[in-house]
């Protein structure tokens, strides 16, 4: 129990190590009602070694393609996953919320924790039933590896939705790697004689801070892995 007699929700944090866990590391031990139980690396994910954890809910921030693998082994474990690492296709989030619902438990996969980007896709996803024409234009640090990103696929699988494609014919997507970024997205929608532009810029990993954190707490009570942080901000609000 926390000092004020709130339970504590115990996390397993995998990637602990790296830029964005070691922000999430920092973030949660200084987090009321939120406790980092283990922190495993990334080649101690096993069905074993999660279950003895006694976590609750697990965050996974490791590579690119690492997520899907990693929330199944979770979700074995008995623990909610919530996976922010990018490369987590609609099919294996297909995978993972039939998995959580068979175990009565469940999850999110986030491609962005960030409110203003959420902000931004919900724009985008209004503009986008509009007008005919848009593109994605997603600029990065040069150490950010996966190109396109999770962010900017997400954005563009929204707007095909919104417009009532499938979630295969996505819009064009161009990646900008350069020094002195850190992580940008910008959508242009042309129509006759006009340009929309919708932009978010951010300066560092504080933007993320309320999306895990809701991301947690809405999955340790959620049934089924779902996709995005606009459930967590929409049921939990931002703290």
């Amino acid at each position: 129990m926390s000092p004020m007699g709130e339970e504590v929700l115990r996390v397993v944090l995998i990637g602990a190590r790296g830029k964005m866990g070691s922000f999430a590391d920092e973030l949660l031990r200084e987090t009321a009602g939120l406790e980092i139980v283990s922190r495993p690396r990334r080649g101690e994910v096993d069905v074993e070694t999660l279950a003895v954890t006694g976590a609750q809910v697990g965050l996974d921030l490791t590579e690119a393609g690492q997520g899907g693998r990693h929330g199944m082994a979770m979700i074995a474990a008995g623990i909610a996953p919530v996976i922010g690492t990018s490369g987590v296709s609609l099919e294996e989030n297909r995978c993972l919320d039939d998995a959580a619902r068979e175990r009565g438990i469940g999850g999110l996969v986030v491609p962005n924790f960030s409110l203003g980007v959420w902000l931004l896709q919900r724009a985008c996803d209004e503009a986008a039933r509009f007008f005919p024409d848009a593109e994605i234009i997603e600029m990065h640090n040069k150490s950010k590896k996966d190109a396109p990103s999770g962010t900017a696929l997400d954005t563009a699988e929204r707007m095909s939705s919104a417009r009532g494609f499938d979630a295969e014919q996505t819009l064009p997507i161009h990646s900008v790697r350069i020094p002195g970024l850190y992580s940008n997205q910008e959508v242009i929608f042309g129509g006759a004689g006009e340009v929309l532009r919708l932009r978010h810029e951010t300066y560092s990993p504080a933007c993320f801070a309320a999306g895990i954190q809701a991301a947690l707490r809405y999955a340790a009570s959620a049934t089924g892995v779902g996709r995005g942080i606009g459930a967590a901000f929409e049921t939990l609000g931002v703290r």
